[in-house]
């Protein structure tokens, strides 16, 4: 039988807290979510091995370590509302909730949609809105937002998601071709004026919707 406590546990002291995760209600997030309930029941017991985990359709879960530092990169505050993009089976926007006033979780796989939805009403999570939507649209329906986790990598960030942020707001996400490491990036609007700003080495699988355009070749 195994402790998934405990191994949530060890999670948060073994590879967030030496990772310089040290916000307080960031690790407190971590230890609450039961990332074991997020994940294929065969994979349960590997629930807490810092490594991304195969879902379904190609996706994956975050390994917790580069989710933890995103989450921490994005400051987000009690009354912020956030959108999550990519929320797949919904172990990040569960995490979010316990963080912000309102999570706003979008994901194009309409299975991953339904398993997010059941697993966040057994936590009880409330203040988050799961829906089916295109991943490199955002969700303009419910912005501006506070913060933007986009949960993979991506070639770019699209202005369509970008102009979705609130004055002051911050997304993150990991910037690279998705087969290697790329950078994890901090990008903040203030007065209209986007900034970009790589903060540290992060490998995570490319998001669909999120490839490189095709070049024309001669």
């Amino acid at each position: 039988m195994i402790d998934y406590a405990a191994a949530r546990l060890n999670m948060v002291e073994s590879q967030l807290r030496p990772n310089t995760v040290t916000d307080s209600a960031v690790l407190e997030a971590f230890l609450a979510v039961p990332r074991e309930r997020f994940v294929p029941p065969a994979l349960q017991a590997t629930a807490y091995i810092d490594e991304r985990l195969p879902l379904t359709g190609g996706r994956w879960l975050m390994e917790p370590m580069v989710l933890a530092r995103l989450i921490q990169l994005a400051a987000i505050g009690p009354d912020d509302i956030v959108l999550d993009i990519g929320c797949g089976t919904g172990y990040a926007a569960a995490v979010l909730a316990r963080l912000a006033r309102q999570v706003v979780a979008i994901d194009a796989d309409r299975p991953l949609v339904d398993q997010a939805v059941a697993r966040l009403r057994e936590l009880g999570a409330g203040n988050v809105l799961a829906v089916e939507a295109p991943l490199a649209a955002g969700y303009p329906a419910r912005a501006p937002y506070d913060a933007i986790l986009i949960e993979g990598s991506v070639t770019r960030v699209p202005d369509a998601i970008a102009r979705q942020l609130a004055e002051d707001g911050r997304l993150v996400t990991v910037v690279g071709e998705g087969n290697g490491v790329g950078r994890a990036m901090l990008m903040t609007l203030a007065g209209a004026v986007l900034s970009r700003r790589p903060v540290f080495d992060a490998a995570a699988p490319l998001l669909p919707g999120f490839e490189a355009a095709p070049s024309f070749q001669f």
